[in-house]
């Protein structure tokens, strides 16, 4: 009997485990919108999200605004909010390439007007939203902007949205 009891808690500790890790990792992949807002000017473009599995991930994205284009790579690690189905939070950081054109924003210096590569770190701090009954998810992050290069600067009103069809 105390054999029987045993199997029985590690099976039911497995199972919720499983279910646990599934409701974390809610699709594998999916592509979408990006739009990336806040102080500075507004970029938008495509980005997609892959999980690598139950709770890590990573975001490539490229964002085109007026006189910039950034390429950027993000990890995130994700969790599931327990109760609220399909919730989930992240934490995450990546590397930023940004080139600009006559970009006078990005130092708040109208007398600059060059031509050049900035190399940036972005932490991001987030909710992830993904329909259950439909391929959809939604994100909202606090996203700012470490600029290590040409005058390190630090941006923290920068913040991202993302609308995303997933995959599987």
């Amino acid at each position: 009997m105390k054999n029987l009891f045993l199997l029985f808690l590690v099976a039911s500790i497995l199972t919720v485990g499983m279910q646990d890790a599934t409701a974390q990792s809610r699709y594998r992949t999916a592509l979408g919108l990006g739009i990336d807002l806040g102080d500075g000017p507004t970029l938008v473009g495509p980005q997609v999200k892959h999980f690598f599995d139950a709770t890590n991930a990573g975001n490539a994205q490229v964002l085109f605004g007026n006189d910039i284009t950034i390429l950027g790579v993000d990890y995130s690690y994700n969790q599931a909010i327990s109760g609220a189905n399909g919730l989930s939070w992240y934490v995450g950081i990546g590397p930023q390439l940004a080139f600009i054109d006559n970009g006078r924003w990005w130092f708040g210096d109208d007398d600059w007007d060059g031509n050049e590569t900035f190399f940036a770190l972005r932490p991001a701090v987030g909710l992830e939203f993904k329909i259950p009954s439909a391929p959809l998810a939604f994100h909202f992050d606090w996203k700012p902007w470490w600029n290590l290069t040409n005058n390190s600067d630090f941006e923290p009103a920068r913040f991202s949205l993302g609308f995303k069809f997933t995959l599987n």
